[in-house]
Order: C-alpha cells, then structure tokens, then sequence
C-alpha cells in the first residue's frame, strides 16, 4: 500500500488539474471582490482538454511566430486565461493573480494585449474576440502560403477561441463566422460555452431571450458542428478536438454543455455565478464538494508539475527553430522576407519611394478626389509591400481600395490574395482586422463610407486600446457625397474618431497630403490610423515646402502681417484660400493653416503649435462637420464654420452653398471675429 508522501507526490489527475482553474478563479475574485467566476469553474475541463493535449506554445517566448493563438471571446472569464498562464509556466506569478483588477495589475477585469505575457489580444466587448480569432486564422492562411514550400512548413499553427452566450448573441459574430465558413478556415477551432445562463437569469431563463439552434446556423455558414460534447468529460472533448484538427477546409464549432460555476454547492448552474464573487462561505463550500483543501492561492506541486508546458514548449520552438535554418539555408530571400515580416520592419527604400512619389504629386499639381488620390499612393506601395492586406465591406469600387497589384482571396485559392472581399460587414471588417494585424506579419487596411464608422466603432476603439497597426480607409467624408443624403452624409463622424484616444486620424486635402497620411499610417507600429477621403474631386493646393506637412498641421499660406488665421481641413481647404483672398483684396492679411491631423499636430512641441497658430492672432476653422471639436484651436472669441445638424439630399456643390461652405462665407466669419 501506497504510503500517504507517495500519494501526495502521485502524478496530478485531470480532476486536480481542473479544480486547480477553479480555486484560483474563485480565490482571485474573492480577493478582488468583483469579477466572473462562473465561466473559469465551468470551462476549466475544456481548458484542460485543449492546453495539456493540443495547444502548442512556450511559455519562455510568448512572441514565437509559430505558436497556436488562443483566444477568450467571453473575456469577463480572464481569470481562466490567467490561472493556464500562470500555471503552465508563463512570466505571470501568483502575486499577480492575487492583484486581479488592481491598479497597476497585469491581470485586469478583461484580458488586456500588451500586460499579461501571453494574452494575444483585448477582449470584452463580446463577440470581438471571436473575430479577432477569425483574422488571425485568416493570417495564418495567407502567410503559410506565401511562405511555406514543400517539406516547409514554416507557418503552420491552429487558433483556438472560446466563446459564450453573449459572444453568440452579439451581431458580430454572424458577420465573422460566416466569412470564416466562406473562407475555410480549417485551423480555426472555436469552443462553445453552452450553459445556459447569462447576466439576466436571475431574472428569468435564457430561453426567454434566446432560442437560436446554434449548430444549425454555424452548420448554414459552412462549418464543420461537432454538437453535444460533454464540457466536464475531458476525454470527450479532448476527442471533438482530435476531430476539428482532421478537417482542413472547414472551421470547427466544438459545442460543449457545461454548468457555470461547477463545483459550487449553492451557486452553480445560476445568473449569480456570472458577474459576482462566490462569497467566503461558498467558496468554502465548494472547496469541500471538489476535494480542494489547499489554502487560498495555493497550487499543490504536482499540480504545478502538471500543468507545466516550459519544457515540451522549448522542444517545439526549437524543432522549428531547427526548421527555420534549414529553410533559410534553401530559401534565403524568403526567410529574410519572413523575418522582416514578423518583425513589423518597412522594407529598405520605402521612404525613399514614398518621398518621390510625393514630389511626383507635388509637380502633377492633380485635382482629383482624395479616394482616388488614395488609389495611386497604393498602386505605388503595394507592390512595395506585401506584407499590405486590403479590403472593403462591399464598397470597393466606391473606396478605391483595389489596384493593379491586388488580388482577391477566393474560398479555395485564398493563398493567392491580398484583397478581402468583406461583403457588408463593417464591424466584423475591423475586429477581423485587428486579428490580423495581432497575427503579425500582415498590415490590414479596410473601406467603408466614413458614416459605416458608426457600426465599427468598437472595433475601431479596440484597436486603438490595444495600439496595433490597423488602417481604415474612411470615403464619402461629409456632405459632399451628395445625393445619398443625411442617412450617408457623415457630419459628427470625424470628431467623435479624433476623440478616440490613440487613434490617429487623417483628413487630407489634395494628393500630397493623402501620399504622406498614408505614409504615416504605415510607419505607425503604435496604434491605428483612419484616412478621411473625399468622394468629390478638390483641387491641388500649392505649398512652398513639404517638409512640415507631416507634422499634422502648418502654414499652407501665409500673409506679410498677418492679423487673423484660418485653419481648414480636408476638402474645405481650397475655400480657406479662396477666403484668404477675397480678405487680402479687402485689406485684410490673413494665414491659412491645413491640418490635414489634428491628433499629429496636437503632439507637436509647444513652440512649434505656437508658430502655427500664434496665441494673439484670432482664429477661424472651417470643417464641413460638426463645430465644438474647433473650439480648442479657436476659443470662444473665434468662430468656426462648420454643419451642427443633418445634410440634406441633392448636389454637392448645391449642399456646399445651402450650408454656406462657400469661400464667402468663410471671409464673413473672419471679418466677424473683428466685430
């Protein structure tokens, strides 16, 4: 008979290895007195199934390329992923669990890209990380066929996603799994947390809100179903993943019926469970009912033996590594391509093309609209750049998001594309977009109409939130578009995205400041960058130098004496100079500032902002958008010439008159700050 050491030091079983999730869940909210423990206790055999069987990482070099992506769609369940990280040998100590959602803490309320080593992308507006998920499978997919050869496979990992109710209900997840079923994603394997319960089942049942046969509408979107798998049964599920792997034309919806917070005497299979602490007593309770009579935070050694993923993820980063130079060795280029792919390296030339390409523009002296202005710069770059995926939520005709160098991704040929064919879905555009960009090796960039912004605007805050390089091509950018009217003619938009911290926003006014916007866009590793494009043409504006142009904001033209300044963006520049001299014939010297990005500007010295916008000079803005955004350059004493209410169907040269965009109106605002 086993003696009770021997016993202690017995290899840990599933059970232990599960119930380990649990208690850290339970603990970590506990000591936090807020948080979700409910998901954590009821998916930790799933999580069990899927990191100690399948999931290929090292904890040692969470950024090792060719690692399987793993993602918690239901992010108010982060305190699954940080007790697998913690456990499997991550750089993520148990103080940091015990901090969870404190200040400073690696392990906020939501996984958070960029705190917790490990965690690949934010997550909590649900249904987000499931299309995150989606990109990045889609990533894999466009990159292993760039650069895999035969007996070469040196991109080749799964994506794994878990989701629940709430990631199901939200819209998004239809727009990114139907384009992930179209596309056969068949390294995408998503786990579905069917439990039955959301927040407001205290209130009632789920089937009062929620009736849909998820198998049957992820089976109409082309994916393989794999229904009625036991979560809790780890043999079970480790079996529906075995056969998601064998299906390479098709995602996987592994359905698994799980009771939320299992183990819990009192509190299990219950709304109380979702967004609340167990409370002592309960969690004590439910020590006892699963066999768990280990102090809080505390990990028995063979626990942590079992779940320790260091040694088997060094063997397998290394028998890539070792694949890696044998690849190099036959195809140097490629592996060099690679490499500065990963990296997120602009290939060498890239200012030297994009610098004269702009005096190229400079000398055209164009008049064309931006969108098309647009076009060229990409026909120019993207050959350059490969690493560059385009797109359009159906709109690539009117954005202008295709050229000569794209080429569609087709369900069954996608190895060959470059250019998505979204269909309409503005918000799954940008969050599959965000998975991409994540992914690494691929710089996404997207079109829709500037007032589709509205549908992916989390998205669009997301990639802000987690400064990931994303480009968002934004046409038809105010009441120039025309005849479509109000309901397409945005007027707040361009202000409400200047107000996303982080984001970068661009509205140029020729072809010279569209060609440098994008390439500010493309040099930013820091965070994404939306263009604001014109669908009516606007005239050339000429400029003494170029070199201040990408400091967001300077002296377009400027006036011995100047005793007023007016600052104009986008398609209403040319009216600002129209102004400038209308005024100059009144004897009135003025300047006119283009601020083509006022978020650029805005980081600018003191000194240089001054020099631009001098302090005791008045000033006027003029913008075919809302007005109070202004108000920081101008004050209350200047004026802006702006639309504080909706457009109106007809012409756009006759809605530009209608709402006074006309450069004599602009001149009557600057005579007006006079008294």
């Amino acid at each position: 008979m086993d003696s009770p050491t021997a016993a202690r030091e017995a290899p840990a079983s599933d059970a232990d290895l599960a119930n380990s999730i649990r208690a850290l869940a339970m603990d970590a909210v506990e000591a936090a007195k807020s948080g979700h423990p409910g998901m954590p206790m009821g998916m930790a055999e799933i999580a069990v199934a899927l990191w100690r069987g399948h999931l290929r990482h090292n904890p040692a070099n969470p950024a090792w390329p060719n690692r399987d992506r793993f993602v918690v769609s239901n992010g108010h369940g982060s305190m699954l992923l940080y007790a697998l990280l913690h456990l499997t040998g991550y750089a993520l100590p148990i103080e940091e669990l015990k901090r969870f959602r404190q200040l400073g803490s690696k392990t906020p309320g939501h996984p958070e890209y960029g705190y917790a080593p490990g965690v690949e992308t934010t997550t909590g507006p649900l249904g987000q990380g499931f299309a995150n998920a989606v990109g990045m499978a889609l990533a894999e997919k466009l990159l292993a066929a760039q650069f895999n050869r035969p007996d070469f496979e040196l991109v080749e990992h799964y994506t794994y996603v878990f989701m629940g109710d709430g990631c199901m209900m939200e819209g998004i997840s239809h727009e990114a799994g139907a384009l992930a079923g179209t596309l056969g994603l068949g390294k995408l394997v998503a786990f579905y947390d069917d439990n039955g319960i959301s927040i407001d089942s205290e209130k009632g049942q789920i089937r009062h809100w929620y009736t849909d046969d998820v198998p049957k509408r992820f089976a109409a979107y082309g994916w393989q179903v794999i229904p009625n798998i036991d979560g809790h049964d780890v043999k079970a599920v480790d079996k529906a993943i075995r056969k998601a792997r064998k299906d390479k034309a098709r995602p996987s919806l592994i359905c698994c019926k799980t009771v939320i917070a299992k183990g819990a005497p009192k509190k299990a299979n219950t709304g109380a469970a979702h967004g609340a602490p167990l409370g002592a007593e309960e969690v004590a309770a439910t020590r006892a009912a699963i066999g768990w009579p280990h102090a809080a935070f505390e990990v028995p050694e063979a626990v942590r033996a079992g779940w320790d993923a260091r040694e088997a993820g060094r063997k397998a980063e290394k028998r890539w590594s070792s694949l890696l130079k044998k690849y190099t060795a036959q195809f140097p280029e490629e592996a060099a391509e690679f490499q500065r792919r990963i990296s997120g390296r602009l290939p060498e030339g890239f200012e030297a093309r994009v610098a004269a390409f702009v005096e190229e523009l400079n000398a055209r002296a164009e008049t064309i609209a931006t969108r098309k202005a647009s076009q060229n710069v990409l026909e120019v770059l993207k050959p350059a750049l490969p690493e560059l995926v385009g797109g359009s939520a159906d709109l690539t005709g009117s954005n202008l998001t295709m050229v000569k160098a794209s080429k569609a991704v087709i369900p069954g040929v996608a190895e060959t594309g470059n250019h998505i064919f979204y269909g309409v879905r503005e918000f799954g555009m940008c969050a599959i977009m965000n998975g991409i960009a994540l992914h690494g090796g691929l710089i996404p960039y997207g079109g829709t109409f500037l007032v589709f912004s509205d549908y992916a605007r989390n998205a669009l805050r997301m990639a802000a939130l987690m400064k990931i390089r994303v480009v968002y091509v934004f046409t038809h950018d105010s009441i120039g578009l025309g005849e479509d009217g109000p309901t397409h003619q945005p007027v707040e938009h361009a202000s409400a995205l200047r107000l996303i911290p982080n984001m970068e926003v661009w509205r140029p006014a020729d072809t010279v400041e569209t060609a440098i916007a994008w390439a500010a866009a493309l040099r930013r590793k820091d965070g994404p960058t939306a263009l604001l494009l014109t669908r009516q043409n606007v005239a050339f504006s000429r400029r003494t130098s170029l070199s201040e142009v990408e400091r967001g904001g300077y002296v377009l033209s400027d006036a011995p004496e100047a005793r007023a300044v007016i600052i104009a963006t986008g398609s209403e520049v040319p009216l600002a100079l129209g102004a400038q001299k209308l005024l100059a014939d009144q004897g009135l010297a003025v300047r006119v500032v283009s601020m083509p990005s006022t978020s650029v500007f805005d980081r600018q010295q003191a000194d240089y902002r001054n020099s631009v916008l001098p302090r005791e000079l008045p000033k006027v803005a003029v913008e075919a958008g809302v007005t109070d955004y202004w108000r920081k350059y101008v004050g209350l004493e200047g004026a802006v010439v702006g639309i504080d209410r909706f457009g109106e169907s007809a012409p756009a040269g006759d809605l530009f008159k209608h709402f006074g965009f006309t450069a004599e109106h602009v001149a009557e605002a600057v005579r007006s700050i006079f008294g």
